[in-house]
């Protein structure tokens, strides 16, 4: 199943649990006080800066969960682009409900498209290399769906959703199995021939015994220089795939790209992403 299609019932829970949050334990009550029940409106959800569109389909759930009668037309959908000003999604009817759905529907929104936005940049500056640019699991906890999703929508790639996905051998593991032999003749021992296995090495003498031994099918090249990177993919020469994480900003992704690497992944995409910001408009 891709991340950028996910079918609503899997996202609901998270986005009902945001609107539990939000309405607390007696609902909106400025709304009640303040906007006749039969006021109806047609509001305009819109961006006030160019961006990656992420979570319209999150923010229709919002405003739907809260009023199943909710008119609702998304004019720019995930995954496209929009510049400032554009109308994102018109959402016709009750007032007191649109009111009452609009900051969990904005809040979602204005960080998925962030995220998407930001991975856009990132993907730009990979151009004329074969290297794809992946998130990690350094997500919200909760949110981790949805922001992989984002980062999909933004053109991106999706690394382990979750530990149960693929064994991922860090240095920690290294530490505490006594080594990179013993932890990959371990997980040859276990390991089922149907889970992938990926390991992290910081140094060329390690990753020479990751090839010696075998048994993983990834390597993590972590926080390795440019120069380090370029000897490392000619050292594997095809025989693994390659992943640079590390370090890895904005500004210096072109040169890691240009390494040679496989794919490069940043926690960044998903948690220091900059808001984008979105509005409401009646």
């Amino acid at each position: 199943m891709s991340f950028a299609t996910v079918p609503d019932l899997i996202i609901e829970p998270i986005v009902r649990n945001a609107l539990m949050e939000d309405l607390g334990s007696y609902g909106d009550v400025t709304t009640r006080a303040v906007i006749p029940a039969e006021t109806t409106y047609t509001a305009r959800l819109n961006a006030r800066a160019d961006a990656i569109v992420s979570g319209m389909q999150v923010a229709r759930i919002a405003f739907h969960l809260v009023d199943p009668t909710l008119e609702i037309e998304t004019k720019i959908a995930d995954g496209h682009r929009c510049k400032t000003g554009d109308t994102l999604m018109t959402i016709k009817g009750s007032a007191a409900s649109i009111l009452s759905g609009e900051r969990v529907a904005l809040n979602f929104a204005g960080l998925l498209t962030g995220i998407a936005t930001m991975t856009a940049s990132y993907v730009a500056e990979t151009k004329g290399t074969n290297a794809r640019v992946t998130c990690t699991r350094k997500t919200t906890p909760g949110l981790r769906l949805l922001q992989k999703m984002a980062v999909l929508h933004g053109g991106g790639f999706n690394h382990r959703y979750s530990l149960s996905d693929a064994i991922m051998i860090k240095d920690n593991h290294i530490a505490a199995a006594g080594g990179v032999r013993k932890a990959l003749e371990a997980t040859k021992a276990h390991a089922s021939h149907m889970m992938a296995v990926e390991i992290e090495v910081d140094r060329l003498d390690q990753l020479a015994e990751v090839l010696e031994v075998g048994g993983a099918s990834v390597v993590l090249l972590d926080n390795m220089s440019d120069t380090m990177l370029r000897e490392a993919v000619a050292l594997v020469d095809g025989r693994m795939t390659t992943e640079a994480s590390g370090n890895v900003t904005k500004d210096r992704i072109a040169s890691i790209a240009a390494t040679g690497v496989d794919y490069i992944s940043s926690g960044a995409l998903t948690h220091s992403a900059p808001n984008v910001d979105l509005g409401l408009d009646f």
